[in-house]
């Protein structure tokens, strides 16, 4: 009996750019899509003609999400699959999952799958955690007898136990996550896939999460899980596929996939930043440019470690509008992905009430404490809670020694944080004394 669980041969998914009404592939929406359609090609060949209705089809562009994957896991392996925003490792994933069909090819499952692709999935916002457990459960194929065994170990993993007779409607986006993967995960599938929803979570829960999952392959199980987080990538997985432009560009181990994708990834560091692709979010507001100065406002390669610097980013808005609510987020990586710290502005208390339609924001960073090494740094946005733009590996940051302690004897560390720390010492009065204690 064959050992494969997940079977992919010439998989490829076509989207149109541009079609005055994207057709949903799941049922929901199906009537409406059908409507709008037919509402547009009549208003067309009444007011146009044929030429109208040509015109309009001609105006959508083909986008490829994938095209040609091809690849193949065996029972119980991790796999991780990475790359930049917009690679298509999302939709990947929903083909996997049956949420949407691919244009070619076919993939082929072996086994019962549970997935995990965003926050609450398979959630009904106007029922109670208790009700959603047992629905999701249901839509998973479990008996209700099934759930009743797991329903205390899954609520006492989610730590959600005060609120789950609350409706999921008032949960936050962490508490809706930390239930989904509870459910997911103590359902014992034979193939769980999990999506980038584990960096909501807190630090705490994440580390639960990975446990569990190490658990999940231990017992025989597949696990497909999608991450920007290198660190995770290289100590969970077992083998790697990294994603670019809809395609398999690496298979193998972790870590050489994952050191293809950093070399790839600084590459496109010399892209302009108006001119980058891959990002996501509304477009309400758009970073244009970003750089890093020094304390006097001057354009800088290296930073010093201990040094004042500022992240100067420009944005512009896309209704050339005032905007409200916006907030304005730096977070720094290692260039293998380890995560360091994130500036914010809504968490340092100072939030932009009102920001004008375009101009320039910077983030003032005294005494830099980062270790001498290579860093880089993303940039992501919301406007009112919602996220705006998020682009990743903006920039480099180099860092090289500096005075960070004022001792002139800073040395050489691995890529890490550093703390304002000092040490005292005092002699115990009476040793022999506390030793016969």
């Amino acid at each position: 009996m064959s050992d494969i669980t997940i079977r992919v041969e010439n998989l490829s998914k076509q989207y149109k750019i541009g079609a005055p009404q994207q057709r949903h592939d799941a049922l929901k929406g199906l009537d409406q899509d059908l409507i709008i359609e037919r509402h547009d090609t009549l208003k067309d060949l009444l007011t146009h003609g044929l030429k109208g209705l040509f015109h309009r089809n001609s105006q959508s562009e083909i986008f490829w999400a994938l095209k040609d994957v091809s690849f193949e896991v065996k029972q119980g392996e991790v796999v991780g699959v990475i790359g930049s925003n917009g690679a298509g490792k999302s939709t990947l994933l929903k083909i996997l999952s049956r949420i949407t069909k691919p244009t070619e090819g076919r993939a082929e499952i072996y086994g019962r799958v549970v997935s995990l692709l965003e926050v609450g999935t398979g959630f009904h916002p106007e029922l109670t955690g208790r009700e959603n457990v047992y629905l999701n459960g249901a839509i998973l194929g479990m008996k209700k007898a099934e759930i009743d065994r797991k329903f205390d170990e899954i609520v006492d993993f989610s730590g959600v136990e005060k609120f789950i007779d609350t409706p999921v409607k008032h949960y936050s986006s962490g508490m809706s996550v930390r239930l989904a993967f509870a459910v997911a995960a103590h359902l014992e599938p034979e193939i769980l896939i999990v999506d980038e929803v584990l960096a909501v979570g807190d630090a705490t829960f994440q580390k639960k999460c990975l446990g569990k999952i190490e658990n999940v392959a231990r017992a025989g199980r597949t696990v497909l899980i999608v991450s920007h987080n290198m660190p995770t990538i290289q100590g969970l997985c077992s083998k790697c596929f990294l994603l670019k432009g809809g395609q398999i560009i690496a298979k193998g181990s972790p870590r050489s996939v994952v050191e293809q994708y950093c070399a790839d990834v600084s590459s496109n560091t010399s892209t302009p930043l108006w001119q980058r692709k891959d990002r996501k979010g509304t477009g309400e507001i758009r970073f244009i440019d970003a750089s890093i100065l020094d304390a006097n406002g001057r354009r800088i390669d290296v930073a010093l470690s201990g040094q004042d610097v500022n992240i100067a980013v420009s944005y512009r808005a896309r209704d050339d509008k005032p905007i409200s609510g916006l907030d304005v987020h730096i977070g720094f990586f290692s260039t293998f992905g380890q995560y360091m710290f994130t500036c914010s502005s809504e968490e340092s208390g100072h939030p932009f009430d009102l920001f004008p339609s375009s101009g320039q924001v910077t983030c003032h960073i005294p005494e830099l404490p980062l270790t001498p090494g290579a860093y880089v740094f993303n940039l992501f946005s919301t406007v009112r809670g919602v996220v705006s733009d998020w682009v990743q590996q903006v920039g480099p940051l180099t860092v090289t020694a500096g005075d960070y302690f004022g001792t002139g004897k800073l040395k050489d560390h691995e890529q890490g944080f550093l703390v304002k720390h000092k040490w005292s010492i005092e002699p115990h009065v009476n040793l022999s004394d506390r030793l016969d204690d």
